[in-house]
């Protein structure tokens, strides 16, 4: 397998040109439902599987679950202050510095999962109640100053669950590093 396929196991995100509100109800329900599908796939998982990677120089399961947790987080932060500010400038952060930290690599990863189970029903409590107007209330994005709406964020992150849930699958199967697993 190329190695982009292996990052993007279910292609890159496209951006849909017109959003529906049933669009956006179908990407609520896969955010709800990512913490549920994820901890199924890790539930079987011994210490040493928890650190078989996708794809060569890429992330281990835990790092996986740890940047979701990460990004969904701050995911909300964008949202209020989307609600909250007129077109804010978001604040990034160094995905691969994080995903190299203590509480990533070392903190339980059971309490991992129950953060981002409890992180994302807060996260479904706002997007459930956003109204059209909210939806399209956005945020700046400094990578290239792109407007971001919060229904586009909302697909976004559907995407991004999909993505990552579709990692750690691939990291139980492809079992990259199964004769000589990273332990880190």
């Amino acid at each position: 397998m190329n190695t982009e396929k292996l990052k993007y196991p279910i292609g890159k995100f496209n951006e849909p040109t017109n959003i529906t509100s049933k669009e956006v109800k179908k990407w609520i329900n896969i955010i709800k439902t990512f913490p549920d599908k994820l901890k199924t796939e890790i539930a079987t998982l011994s210490t040493v599987e928890l650190n078989y990677k996708y794809r060569p120089d890429g992330w281990n399961i835990k790092q996986i679950v740890g940047h979701c947790l990460d990004s969904h987080t701050n995911s909300i932060i964008r949202f209020k202050l989307a609600l909250t500010e007129e077109n804010p400038l978001i604040r990034p952060y160094n995905e691969s510095e994080w995903a190299k930290l203590v509480d990533t690599l070392f903190y339980d990863i059971q309490e991992n999962l129950e953060l981002l189970s409890l992180t994302h029903k807060r996260w479904i409590f706002l997007l459930e109640s956003l109204t059209d107007k909210q939806l399209n209330r956005t945020f700046i994005h400094p990578d290239g100053n792109e407007i971001v709406t919060l229904k586009l964020n909302i697909a976004i992150y559907a995407w991004h669950c999909e993505h990552h849930l579709q990692h750690v699958i691939n990291a139980k199967h492809l079992n990259i590093n199964r004769q000589t697993p990273n332990l880190i």
